[in-house]
């Protein structure tokens, strides 16, 4: 070994070496953080630096790698069961964009969380990252933008979104081109938040519950040690906090009444996504050159306005990754003065020529969305179908259709646009023209049951009724029927609110 090496370095911590000759077995133990400083003193060795600066922004990539929770089918409910098979570690944490109070409000839920879950680790998008940094006693973690759509999936665990369903939307985006979304807990903090489910007044609560859902250990068990060799469910086999290390991982939780019991987890309702291809004229995919949705953000700086500037599709890298829509994908006229004309196409069989301002291709989480208010009917979140809905159509007899889930649209410009280039949006953001020849491809995202658990979809934290009846319907239905009679006043009368008499 040289005279004067490095041993180790990373962004936290580096080792000078002197010239006296190292046993590498004790540098190896050192380094990971047994006897440091009995070790250091012996060898005369310096730290430069022990901890990282309060204000840091780490790079997201060297967290550790997604914990991937488990969603399990219950016999009184059609909603899932979250079961983290340990304490999730990476938290993206989204505040609703230009909302100083929002943003004040996610300051204060970052240190509640990093004071009540030692351990955790805090990412934010790079732009509110930087914004809001210097207020917190603890480093936090980003990335570049263009960097969202691999290292989010490869490392988050839980996304928490503090805004209306736009902010959610965002949230869904970053994970548009991946089949496995993390679970997102929604604080209603917009204009309307239909999708949100808890008010930040309760974000002890819901983060709680949330965090510690499927956690197999009784809090006694956690708290006592002398009851540490109780079994989870007492049957031959079961996992001990003796047997399985990895459930001590929630004895670092503060507070009393850390696990609630193997039959109180968070409730999870999986919605369904679309799954879009764009097709240019000879028939190739060209999801891959399309604008990234993080990069059409009007705050993370300019975006790419034609196809040269972005990626190319790999050769022979197999089939581009289809895109996701949780809520609908539009192609509309745009600023042209003349109707759209698109022929729509089911399962190979030609339906119409639609003459319209656009047509929408819809989830039913999207149905109380653009489709709701181009006159599209209301469809539950748990009916497995896709709705197609025209935008101000010229013939009064063109209605909104609703059908099974796996219907394979096509939808093409007529040759009768005269050459226009007409817009496709996916949730609301513009990601590419076509033109005559193009094809945008839909079909409903398939939720599939694997050894590994579900795949597909966007996990929504729901919160628990506590009116559920026996056969949990009124469990499953009571945040969406909220919804819609205290949200969007579903069948209010003319000048006045309901008589809370006849509410029932």
């Amino acid at each position: 070994m040289s005279r004067l090496s490095l041993v180790g370095s990373n962004r936290h911590q580096c080792v000078l070496v002197s010239s006296i000759p190292l046993n590498m077995s004790v540098v190896a133990a050192a380094w990971r953080g047994r006897g440091v400083a009995a070790w250091r003193n012996q060898q005369g060795l310096r730290f430069f630096s022990a901890s990282p600066r309060r204000s840091e922004i780490l790079d997201v990539a060297t967290l550790p790698d997604r914990i991937v929770p488990h969603y399990q089918q219950t016999s009184t409910s059609s909603l899932l069961s979250l079961q983290w098979p340990r304490p999730p570690r990476n938290i993206l944490l989204m505040p609703k964009l230009h909302a100083p109070k929002v943003t004040v409000s996610a300051v204060e839920f970052a240190k509640h969380v990093r004071s009540n879950y030692p351990g955790l680790n805090l990412v934010f998008e790079a732009h509110v990252a930087q914004s809001i940094h210097e207020t917190l006693p603890f480093p936090i973690y980003s990335t570049d933008p263009s960097d969202y759509p691999v290292k989010f999936a490869q490392k988050i665990d839980l996304v928490t979104t503090m805004g209306g369903d736009g902010t959610i939307l965002r949230a869904a985006s970053l994970f548009s081109s991946h089949n496995s979304v993390p679970p997102i807990l929604a604080f209603s903090m917009g204009t309307l938040g239909f999708l949100g489910e808890w008010k930040f007044e309760e974000h002890k609560r819901a983060f709680r519950e949330c965090y510690m859902s499927g956690c197999p250990v009784p809090a006694e068990d956690l708290v006592a040690p002398h009851t540490r060799t109780a079994t989870t469910t007492g049957e031959p086999g079961s996992k001990t906090v003796e047997t399985d290390p990895q459930l001590l991982e929630w004895e670092s939780v503060r507070g009393n009444g850390k696990c609630m019991g193997l039959n109180r987890t968070s409730k999870i309702l999986l919605r369904n996504r679309l799954r879009v291809g764009i097709y240019d004229s000879q028939g190739r995919n060209i999801n891959e050159r399309l604008i990234p949705t993080t990069m059409a953000e009007p705050d993370l700086g300019p975006a790419p306005t034609d196809l040269e500037h972005t990626r190319p599709v790999p050769a022979g890298g197999g089939a581009p990754p289809a895109l996701h829509a949780i809520n609908e994908v539009s192609i509309d006229r745009g600023a042209h003065p003349h109707l759209a004309i698109i022929d729509i196409y089911v399962n190979n069989h030609f339906l119409t020529e639609a003459v319209a301002d656009g047509i929408l291709i819809s989830t039913p989480t999207g149905s109380t969305a653009y489709s709701l208010s181009a006159g599209g009917s209301i469809v539950h979140p748990l009916v497995k179908s896709i709705l197609i809905t025209p935008i101000s159509p010229r013939s009064l007899s063109f209605r909104p259709l609703v059908l099974p889930l796996h219907t394979k649209i096509v939808l093409k410009l007529s040759k009768r646009n005269r050459g226009r280039e007409l817009p496709v949006s996916i949730d609301g953001k513009r990601r590419v023209g076509v033109t005559i020849g193009m094809e945008v491809r839909v079909e409903g995202e398939r939720l599939q049951k694997t050894g590994e658990g579900w795949t597909g979809g966007v996990p929504c934290v729901i919160r628990a009724s506590s009116r559920g009846d026996a056969g949990g319907i009124a469990e499953d239905d009571d945040s969406w029927v909220g919804g819609l009679n205290g949200l969007l006043k579903f069948n209010y009368p003319f000048g006045a609110g309901p008589d809370p008499e006849d509410q029932h």
